[in-house]
């Protein structure tokens, strides 16, 4: 494992469900809260909050995006509120975070949700400081992954090269760009096929511990 990362200098991890474990159901507070934002916003029930919420994130990439495209909603209020959420129920995994610390290189996180939440969650993590950059949504011009336009704007921010980079996600076609340009790609989480990930784990602690040693 270690050569197939050794030419790795960059380490870009997604955030929600890839640097903490799925169980820990984060994003089940923020669908909540996203749909009461939407049902307040527009004007609607919880059934066509639910709808939309959905819709938007199956077509835009994230609810934010497509809220918006077609309402023109102010997305810093939007970020804050979603994220406001309890976090006291995330184990901290200080393996996790010896093997983050001894790759080689700069290590950034990259989220579609905002720089104050991936900050809460890390904190509760116990991965805080150990990374050299943490760009959420707002970094990438509020463009989310998959686009194309969102990894060339982090790229740009960053000034990594993608042939000497590694991503991390819990969602597969997020993946798909990063792949495109050159980086290596680690799916975390259920099995998928797909020609754009190069190796895939349940279990993103070991998954490192074979790349450090």
């Amino acid at each position: 494992m270690k050569n197939q990362f050794s030419h790795v200098s960059t380490w870009v991890f997604d955030l929600d469900n890839t640097l903490y474990p799925p169980e820990c159901a984060l994003f089940a507070q923020i669908e909540i809260k996203m749909t009461d934002y939407v049902m307040r916003e527009l004007g609607v029930n919880k059934a066509r909050a639910n709808y939309l919420r959905d819709h938007y994130w199956q077509t835009y990439g994230t609810t934010l995006s497509g809220m918006m495209r077609e309402h023109e909603i102010d997305p810093t209020p939007y970020l804050f509120e979603v994220h406001d959420i309890n976090l006291d129920h995330v184990p901290q995994d200080l393996i996790l975070r010896g093997h983050i610390k001894s790759l080689p290189g700069r290590k950034i996180v990259y989220t579609n949700g905002s720089e104050f939440h991936a900050d809460r969650v890390l904190e509760a993590r116990g991965l805080s400081g150990i990374f050299d950059a943490i760009y959420g949504i707002e970094h990438s011009d509020f463009h989310p992954k998959p686009s194309s336009e969102a990894y060339d704007a982090i790229i740009a921010r960053d000034k990594f090269a993608p042939q000497t980079a590694a991503m991390f996600e819990d969602d597969h076609r997020n993946l798909k760009v990063p792949h495109t340009i050159g980086m290596r790609t680690v799916l975390v989480g259920p099995k998928v096929e797909g020609d754009h990930i190069h190796h895939q784990t349940t279990d993103l602690t070991a998954f490192l511990s074979q790349i450090v040693g």
